[in-house]
């Protein structure tokens, strides 16, 4: 992988440590190289750094292997998440799926990915669908403009929600972006 080919989410290995691309920009400036300014985050202790690379520079190619699986349960800060098809169970560490447990419902598949057999990531699905279970009642003439008040979702999760969503209701939400959706 070269450094012109940065893409948000692509994961590169630099120094042997493992790093995932948050935002990239190329730069061309007149009678000077080219070069990248990249946001990139520290897959092992989640540290984000800008960094400037040439275009030209090389990175190993990494293979990457994702296998879903299903939370079962969790001993103080050791989570134990199993794999549907081969129900083996695996133990994982808090720090790898702390983000990721803010949408846990039953049933979810979290997504893990490993690269040299090393875990790199746990994400939930791309959207959830919760349900609210904390909203302040909306007051008569909120609801005519695009207005947004917070709600509480089942996980703890804090999101922002249209004014006409009420305690009860189910939405569909985010999770890259933690934003509220559409009502499910």
């Amino acid at each position: 992988m070269n450094a012109g080919d940065f893409r948000a989410g692509s994961i590169f290995k630099m120094d042997g440590t493992f790093f995932q691309v948050i935002e990239s920009t190329h730069i061309q400036q007149p009678r000077l190289a080219a070069f990248v300014r990249a946001k990139i985050k520290n897959m092992e202790n989640g540290a984000v750094q800008e960094k400037r690379f040439n275009t030209g520079d090389h990175f190993p190619d990494v293979s990457l292997t994702r296998k879903d699986m299903q939370f079962l349960y969790s001993e103080g800060k050791v989570y134990h998440f199993m794999d549907p098809v081969t129900f083996d169970q695996i133990p994982v560490d808090e720090r790898h799926v702390v983000d990721a447990m803010r949408f846990n419902t039953e049933g979810v598949l979290f997504t893990f990915t490993y690269a040299d057999e090393k875990l790199l990531s746990v994400s939930a699905p791309t959207f959830v669908v919760l349900t609210v279970t904390e909203s302040p009642p909306s007051v008569a003439g909120d609801t005519a403009r695009a207005a947004l008040k917070n709600a509480t979702m089942e996980t703890g999760l804090v999101v922002k929600v249209p004014m006409f969503v009420n305690t009860g209701d189910r939405v569909k939400i985010d999770t890259r972006t933690s934003s509220y959706v559409e009502r499910a």
